[in-house]
């Protein structure tokens, strides 16, 4: 019976054992899988990743799939790889390197070439194979103006002309502007971009990008229109308008210029051309229309009543043929906008009827410092509507819109009514 009790309490014994190395192994296995997991957490990569993003804009780049006798426009391609086989592929990475956000190049370290390069210099024409020379006496010019002349300047805009005869394509590069005046007066800096057209048709009309706080933009952007004859150039004008971008309200107009292609040669290849920028010239037109106009000034209660009554001969729409008119009433104090308000849209017409009437609560005594502006307008569904005419009624204002407010303040409490003729917008 000895030997019997015996081999059972080691059969007893076993499953214990069994436990045990199971608990062991189990323990084991999950440090093992702990370990290998802080393992493989550790040695993943960073989230940064090994490359530099670079943006940079190069323009408006439009091509026809064929080309016809319609004017289309467009960046030209070719003439930009022309230009970067020119330059090393060194020197051209060093150069988008140095580029701000902005795409305006440092003041400093000016490479030979660089459109920063023609600040203050015209570049002439030679006889000797067309290559371009800069007359020492633009130089000694340039640097003689006093410094009166300079605070009544409004920069300088740099620009170039080309002729592709292949493509019978008119090429215009705006290259940068320098010593723009600063528009915001609290950032004491403006957001600069271009509209150019083409005169005298005013169909081909492009804008450049808007470039933030600057007042040195570094465009570089190309327009290509095709189909102009070589011949019709010299009957041709070409419009800037240099104006700053204002978010919650209407653009500020820095200035403009105009450039008349007569005379100008461009056999000879691309020629680099500047102009100083001038104050734009606001001209009546007889084509924009009139607009009838009652005003009231109430003394005792110091509040301005503004009815507007119609309009007549309006332009018609290039798309259309008539226009959707309707008009912006902006109340100015001290060159401030203070208050905005706008009549409905009046459909496919080209003398409106609105009789729309706004009061506006003067904040100060007397109109001295008070202008109105309206803003006759083309309602365009889905696109920004385009300006048909321009007037502003006010103390400073000229013509009948002077001689308009000048009654209203001497005769008070009387509504006056008046045709106005409307300048370009």
């Amino acid at each position: 019976m000895a030997p019997i009790s015996a081999s059972r309490e080691e059969f007893d014994e076993i499953p214990t054992v069994v436990g045990i190395f199971s608990a062991f192994g189990l323990v084991f296995t999950v440090s093992l899988f702990a370990w290998i997991c802080c393992q493989r957490k550790s040695s993943k990569p960073s989230k940064t990743p090994p490359y530099k993003f670079v943006h940079v804009l190069k323009g408006v780049d439009i091509y026809p799939e064929s080309l016809n006798s319609k004017k289309k426009f467009g960046a030209d391609e070719k003439n930009e790889v022309k230009n970067k086989s020119a330059v090393p592929k060194n020197s051209l990475h060093l150069d988008l390197e140095k580029r701000d956000l902005n795409g305006n190049f440092p003041k400093t370290n000016l490479k030979a070439g660089s459109p920063s390069d023609l600040d203050s210099v015209t570049p002439k024409l030679s006889s000797e194979g067309g290559k371009e020379v800069v007359s020492p006496d633009s130089l000694n010019s340039s640097t003689s103006l006093t410094s009166d002349e300079k605070q009544e300047k409004l920069g300088t805009l740099f620009f170039s002309l080309e002729y592709n005869f292949e493509k019978k394509a008119f090429v215009v590069n705006i290259k940068e502007a320098r010593g723009l005046p600063a528009m915001d007066d609290q950032s004491m800096t403006s957001d600069p971009y271009i509209k150019m057209m083409i005169l005298p048709e005013k169909k081909h009309k492009v804008k450049t990008r808007v470039l933030r706080k600057t007042l040195d933009p570094a465009f570089d952007e190309t327009f290509t229109f095709y189909g102009i004859p070589y011949t019709q150039i010299q009957e041709l004008a070409l419009h800037f308008t240099v104006l700053s971008f204002d978010r919650f309200s209407r653009d500020d107009v820095i200035g403009e210029v105009l450039i008349p292609l007569a005379g100008i040669e461009l056999t000879n290849g691309e020629m680099l051309m500047n102009r100083e920028i001038t104050k734009r010239n606001v001209r009546k037109s007889s084509g924009r229309g009139e607009l009838l106009i009652s005003l009231c000034y109430q003394s005792t209660t110091n509040t301005l009543t503004v009815v507007v009554l119609k309009a007549r001969h309006l332009p018609k729409s290039d798309v259309s043929g008539l226009s959707d008119p309707y008009v912006k009433v902006n109340l100015y104090h001290a060159k401030k906008r203070i208050s905005k308000k706008k009549t409905h849209v009046k459909k496919c017409t080209p003398n409106a009827v609105f009789n729309e009437l706004f009061v506006f609560d003067i904040p100060c005594e007397g109109l001295e410092e008070i202008s109105v502006e309206f803003l006759v307008l083309d309602s365009e569904r889905g696109s920004r509507s385009e300006v048909i005419g321009r007037l502003v009624l006010g103390a400073a204002a000229e013509g009948t819109g002077g001689e308009h407010w000048k009654e209203i303040c001497d005769y008070p409490r009387r509504q006056i009514a008046k045709w106005h003729a409307l300048c370009d917008g």
